[in-house]
């Protein structure tokens, strides 16, 4: 391999872990909404609703380098638990802090659903790669301005940035709220799962305040990074991340929707039950 393919390679790497409508009702689709104003600036945005009346909202970040459509089908399984989803497509470079911090405002403020309706009350952050930094981001903002609408957190392959441990654990609240981080087997794409220490300290602070509320699954060997995109991935997450095969894709997303439904209903997931279709350490 000549030297410029291997450092565009490299720079793919570290870049994946680093058609708008008019808006409208949806049930279990993606409903796009090309202006949604967060912080002055307006975004193209993707909701996925559920059928009926939402009992929690998931905003769920694509990574860096990727759009929300790299995730249409992961959040509409979760949507179909009966959470409402959003996703912003914007840069995630460093986890868009700027972005984040205005997104709790926005969050907190006047924001409705595309049909007008108000946003649920209980707030799931989430986020896949450097999506996950930007929940972590979105989390420690929302803990800190209501607290009482922050559910917990779904990371999907997490690729953490300067300040994602403090944030993290202002999300978890000294294990009061449910933490889940789902991991894929180590690689450059998921910088060789450095988030994981993080997951494991706060782990072992929740157990030692008595409780079972973070939670980090490993997927094992043959896992990629963009399995949480599954058949929504491209060309660049598959040739530089791995092909996703359909038994980890569907783990991910079972594990993920299942996860949120327990959220959603203010219930705490139970981690035996989360582990079983996929590694534990």
């Amino acid at each position: 391999m000549g030297s410029f393919k291997r450092l565009l390679v490299r720079s793919l790497a570290v870049g994946l872990t680093g058609c708008a409508s008019v808006p409208g009702p949806s049930t279990g689709g993606i409903t796009t909404t090309p202006a949604l104003e967060i912080g002055g600036r307006a975004y193209a945005a993707e909701w996925a609703l559920p059928v009926g009346e939402p009992q929690a909202l998931l905003v769920l970040e694509h990574g860096f380098t990727r759009s929300c459509a790299n995730l249409r089908e992961t959040t509409r399984r979760i949507a179909r638990e009966g959470l409402a989803t959003l996703c912003i497509d914007a840069d995630m470079a460093h986890g868009n802090p700027d972005l984040a911090d205005a997104m709790a405002k926005a969050l907190l403020g006047t924001m409705t659903l595309p049909d007008g309706r108000p946003l649920p009350r209980r707030i799931v952050v989430g986020g896949h790669s450097a999506g996950a930094a930007f929940a972590a981001r979105l989390g420690w903002r929302l803990d800190a301005a209501a607290p009482e609408r922050l559910a917990g957190a779904l990371l999907l392959d997490p690729v953490p940035v300067e300040g994602f441990a403090d944030q993290l654990r202002a999300v978890s609240q000294g294990g009061q709220r449910p933490v889940l981080a789902i991991a894929a087997a180590p690689s450059g794409c998921n910088a060789e799962q450095v988030a994981m220490p993080v997951l494991r300290q706060l782990r072992d602070e929740a157990a030692a305040a008595g409780h079972d509320s973070v939670t980090d699954v490993r997927m094992g060997a043959g896992s990629t990074h963009v399995d949480a995109e599954g058949e929504d991935s491209d060309w660049v997450g598959r040739t530089f991340c791995g092909t996703p095969q359909k038994v980890n894709v569907e783990r991910v997303r079972t594990l993920a929707a299942s996860w949120s439904a327990e959220l959603a209903a203010g219930r705490m997931p139970r981690p035996q039950t989360l582990a079983t279709a996929a590694e534990r350490p």
